[in-house]
């Protein structure tokens, strides 16, 4: 890995106002299951959920960047209260300048978490670029981080508290947690 590009990830992590998401590989193991009608079934890990719903209510939104858009990822995104789902868009990178002007933030606030080819320039482009641990080698050399955990499997979750970590919004977490509201 490259130490000069992975730099301080807490530093980094800190100044994060968005993170957005790829989804096949990222939120799932990137596996597609079909049924016998042929409707497209995937597995979501609950605590990638949960992570992005304690940001959300810290005031850092998340927004999912997928190649495929799915009935089925509409649901979950209720669940999670996601702010954005932009789908079927290829490259990825040519939304970031429209992301940015829409959320009022800088690259450098943006983490981006990915896993494949067609994650690569958004997380070169953003200021907080991470992968999974089970990414591409090519995606991972280029991330600022990588996931002590694999895609589908709780990375999310991992990155969700290294932001709430390095922000110190642990108390606030907590608190959330003891009362919902």
């Amino acid at each position: 890995m490259d130490r000069k590009r992975k730099g301080n990830i807490k530093g980094l992590l800190k100044k994060v106002k968005l993170l957005i998401l790829d989804v096949d590989g990222v939120l799932t193991r990137g596996e597609i299951i079909y049924d016998d009608k042929g409707r497209e079934l995937k597995i979501f890990n609950v605590k990638d959920g949960l992570g992005i719903f304690l940001l959300g209510r810290m005031g850092i939104k998340t927004v999912l960047l997928t190649a495929k858009n799915s009935a089925v990822l509409k649901r979950r995104v209720l669940d999670m209260r996601v702010k954005e789902v932009i789908a079927g868009i290829l490259p990825k990178e040519k939304t970031l300048a429209d992301i940015k002007k829409r959320y009022k933030v800088e690259a450098s606030q943006i983490c981006f978490i990915g896993d494949d080819l067609i994650d690569l320039e958004m997380i070169k482009k953003v200021g907080a670029g991470v992968a999974v641990r089970d990414a591409l080698p090519v995606v991972k050399r280029y991330a600022r981080y990588v996931t002590k955990t694999k895609g589908g499997e709780g990375a999310v979750r991992e990155v969700a508290d290294l932001i709430i970590k390095a922000k110190k919004l642990q108390a606030k977490v907590y608190a959330l947690i003891k009362n919902p509201q």
